[in-house]
Formats: C-alpha cells, structure tokens, sequence
C-alpha cells in the first residue's frame, strides 16, 4: 500500500524529475523555463512568501505547479517545510552561501586586510559591495570596543546614508548620485529642505578626496569612514570602512582613520591588480 508522503516531500524521484522538467523529452526551452521558475520560488519565498496561495499568487502560477516546484526544492534541501508554518529557505542553501562567500576572490583577498585594519584600529572592520543599487555586506572583522556594530553579513542598506555606500559611488556622475539620494528606504526620516544640497556638497568633497564619512546618516551616534577598492581597471568593486561610536570618532580621529582606510583599500585594490601610480581615477587626487 502506498504511503502518504507529507506536504512539502516527493511522492517519487519520478514527480521531482517532472517537477524540474528533467523529462527525456523535454525540450531545453521547457527545462531552462522550469528551471527559472523554481528560481522565483525560492526568491518569493526569500521576500516573505512562506505558504502555497501566497507562492502561486506571486509567481501566477497554479497552486498544483506551484507545489510540484517547492516539493522538488524541499526533496533537495532548497527549501524547508513545516506544516502550520510554510515554507523558508533550506540548508542546502545556506551551505551553497557560505561556499560562495569562502570562494569569492574578493573576500579571499580582502580579509586579512580587514583583520590588520581592525587589531591597529580597535574598531569594526566593514567591506561592501554595490548590488542592485544598495550596499551589500559582505564580511566583517568585529572591534574590541565594549559595544558591537549592529550589522551583518548579507545586510543590504541605502547607498546615500552609509559610508560604505558613497564609497562605492565616489566616481559616478551627480546624476546617479541624485538617483541614490532619492532611493530613501521607508524606516528613514525624509530629508530636510537643503539637505540634497548638503549631501552633494559633502559628495564633491568625498570624491576630491578619496574618502567618504557616514556622520550619523544611518544610526545616532554611529560614524564610519570609508574608501573605495579598485580592479586592475580602476574601477569601483568593492569599499571598506572603519565604524565606531562618536565618542571614538571625532574630527580629529576621523581624519587620522582616513589614511588607515585608505591605506586598506590601497593594499586590496593592488591584490586585485590596480596599479595606482599608473592610473589615477579622474576628480581624485595621488596619495
């Protein structure tokens, strides 16, 4: 007699086969479109989507499709079911993130950079990247200070109110500025009248120097600095900052964290191949 397998489990390899379109016949267009719609369960489930009716409405599909796709993804460790729960990201997933974090070239490159930048400064050591028009976080060296820095890798925040963020902007035009600044995420307070102004101000100055600061932008009473990291192109792929309480970071200090960071980000952007003597990035000045 044939068992009753759970919600969320295979009734067979067979169903997980014609639920990832891996049919003999099927043709490569219905496998790469099966293929791309189980990606959409996974990112729908990712942005909060966690039970059968809200999946299918999100994706259009059937609630029949639609659980033929997430059972196959639960048989393979993508996905997780718990009855009364739903569905939530899988192990399989996790392993596959860490696997990427260890074998990103950057990251391998930039990490004892990172740690050297964090034993001499005492404070939280940050490397970001610019992904879909936010900063991503990609690693973090933590500080000896009494407090910890609330952030994580995988965290993603605003470009205009984090040092990181304007790091990675510093030699995009005041166009794409503009279209950053007006990215506001909603937990945010609306800018005052004059302060576009004002951030622009502080923007040409950041790119004349090579270096940005986040003054209490996106957290009281938090400061950063930060600096851009360069390929062999010269181009922006990655910043690093140095984060810490006001107390710790006042004017003075500020400054004398600029040649730390900048000195960090010099030493990756040569691992990755820039050579800075050889191509100094226009609006920018030679350190």
């Amino acid at each position: 007699m044939r068992k009753a397998l759970p919600t969320g489990s295979l009734e067979s390899g067979t169903r997980r086969d014609r639920a990832l379109g891996d049919r003999p016949e099927a043709t490569g267009t219905q496998g790469a479109q099966t293929l791309m719609r189980g990606l959409d369960v996974l990112e729908a489930i990712a942005s909060g989507a966690t039970d059968l009716p809200a999946l299918a409405k999100q994706l259009g599909t059937t609630r029949t499709t639609t659980h033929r796709l997430a059972s196959a993804l639960v048989d393979r460790g993508y996905l997780t079911f718990t009855p009364r729960e739903g569905y939530s990201l899988g192990p399989k997933l996790l392993e596959l993130g860490f696997r990427a974090r260890r074998d990103m070239p950057l990251s391998k490159v930039a990490h004892s950079h990172l740690q050297r930048l964090a034993e001499h400064t005492l404070d939280t050591v940050q490397l970001g990247i610019l992904d879909e028009g936010v900063v991503f976080y990609i690693d973090k060296v933590p500080g000896q200070r009494r407090f910890e820095i609330r952030s994580s890798v995988g965290d993603r925040h605003p470009v205009w109110c984090t040092g990181l963020g304007k790091a990675l902007v510093l030699d995009m035009g005041e166009a794409r500025w503009g279209t950053f600044f007006d990215a506001r995420g909603p937990d945010l307070t609306p800018p005052s009248p004059g302060a576009r102004t004002t951030w622009f101000d502080q923007m040409r100055s950041y790119a004349q120097r090579g270096v940005a600061f986040d003054l209490e932008e996106s957290e009281p009473q938090l400061r950063c600095v930060a600096a851009p990291i360069r390929d062999a192109s010269g181009t922006i792929v990655a910043a690093v900052s140095v984060s810490s309480l006001a107390p710790y970071m006042q004017p003075e200090r500020m400054q004398t964290l600029s040649r730390d960071v900048l000195e960090t980000a010099s030493a990756i952007s040569a691992a990755l191949g820039w050579n800075a003597q050889a191509s100094i990035p226009a609006g920018a000045t030679a350190r």
